[in-house]
């Protein structure tokens, strides 16, 4: 049917390039593009003999816009997928433009370097404004909207799981469950075991900024902004078992807030061990998470980068990760004129993707879903120009798709709430 470019080649899109290669139909031809070519080889290497979907590879850096362009106009893809860090959005989404291609991706956009300036005044101007210290946020993407319109192109935002999934799991809720939604209380929970006594199961650079950053959930149109940690429940997950959970703010509060009407609250949680924490808070003491440039031996290092390069590869815990993931939303609200609750939620099997895709199911459940907005972009079953975010769309046709391609989804109309 159509061309995929992809940009990225860590332990999301990998899943991503695999699912793409068992839907040919779709995804007749891929082109994988990263920093280095010779991991995207290697994956081409190990697919193409197993899938009727024709794989090149190319090279490209990702923060380069000009490089971008010049693949784009070179590959002629129908739609692009970026699969790459977060900090190269924006240049991913200017490219996108200059070549007049739709445009998709998994998580929202965040600077690499926040002692920029012009994005410290920007950012600074927002807390004040808007009440959350995150460094991440969709004001910088949704300000693209007219730009994407003007040119009849599509960006489709956040197609990973959290966000993603769940983002359509409240469309689907609200479309066949709910007259009213009041309270959405999303919990992701790991219970997966890789062995090491500290590890992060995506890049790790990204994983620690979110996790030691201040939490904040959405009550009564407004932002309520916590200290790290600082709330903590106990939850008894499906196929785990009782996990403490604590409070974060995530990037899908934020367009939940403003796409779905009537919310009174959004929470969101994430299940943490002990030896993880008292790792993260050891190594925060010691300056080992920070983001301010130190000099050593000369040279101007990043402790956090640093770190990210001390720490076990998270594409590489797929081998030794046992146990199971569940993540989903509890949501309470109105049926014709009656309470209601709701609980959707997926269990996902660690051991059961490495099988199938050589992953650990965090990369999974996030790489299947991209697949899947992009099969839906590229089909033209969401098809609507401008920046968007996912739940803004009919949810049926995703629903159906994460059944079909290996993440499907159960129901609890009667579920345990979090207080």
């Amino acid at each position: 049917m159509g061309r995929l470019l992809i940009i990225g080649c860590g332990g999301v899109a990998g899943v991503a390039i695999h699912k793409c290669c068992q839907n040919s139909k779709t995804f007749t031809e891929i082109c994988i593009a990263s920093r280095t070519k010779s991991k995207c080889d290697a994956l081409k290497e190990k697919l193409e003999k197993t899938t009727d979907t024709v794989i090149t590879t190319a090279q490209v850096d990702a923060d380069n816009t000009e490089e971008l362009i010049a693949l784009i106009k070179k590959y002629q893809p129908d739609a692009v997928l970026n699969v790459a860090l977060p900090y190269q959005d924006l240049t991913i989404m200017d490219a996108c433009l200059a070549c007049k291609v739709d445009y998709i991706d998994t998580a929202n956009y965040e600077p690499e370097d926040t002692d920029d300036k012009e994005w410290r005044a920007i950012y600074e101007k927002r807390c004040k404004e808007e009440g959350f210290t995150a460094y991440f946020d969709y004001s910088w993407q949704w300000a693209y909207k007219e730009r994407f319109e003007k040119a009849g192109l599509m960006a489709l935002l956040g197609t990973g799981f959290d966000p993603g999934v769940t983002s359509v799991f409240t469309a689907y809720a609200l479309k066949h469950y709910f007259d009213e939604i009041h309270t959405i209380d999303i919990l992701d929970c790991n219970g997966g075991d890789h062995g090491y006594p500290f590890a992060t199961n995506f890049n790790p650079e990204i994983n620690l900024r979110e996790v030691s950053a201040n939490g904040s959930y959405w009550e009564n149109g407004r932002w309520v902004e916590t200290k790290p940690m600082e709330i903590k429940r106990e939850y008894d997950f499906k196929g785990v078992g009782k996990k403490d959970m604590y409070l974060l703010h995530h990037e899908e509060l934020e367009s939940l807030a403003l796409n779905i009407p009537g919310i009174k609250r959004i929470r969101f949680f994430m299940t943490f061990g002990q030896s993880y924490l008292n790792h993260l808070k050891c190594l925060e003491d010691v300056g080992m998470t920070s983001i301010e440039p130190i000099e050593f031996e000369g040279q101007k290092i990043v402790p956090l980068q640093f770190l990210k390069a001390v720490l076990p590869d998270p594409a590489s815990l797929g081998p030794r990760t046992v146990g199971k993931t569940n993540i989903g939303c509890i949501f309470r609200g109105k049926k014709d004129g009656k309470d209601k609750t709701y609980y959707l939620y997926n269990i996902c099997d660690h051991q059961e993707c490495y099988r199938e895709v050589g992953s650990q199911a965090i990369s999974y459940t996030t790489g299947v879903p991209a697949m899947i907005g992009a099969m839906l972009v590229m089909q033209g079953v969401w098809n609507k120009a401008g920046v968007h975010n996912i739940e803004e769309f009919d949810p049926d046709p995703f629903m159906d798709a994460l059944n079909r391609w290996g993440l499907p989804w159960q129901e609890d109309f009667d579920p345990v709430l979090v207080d």
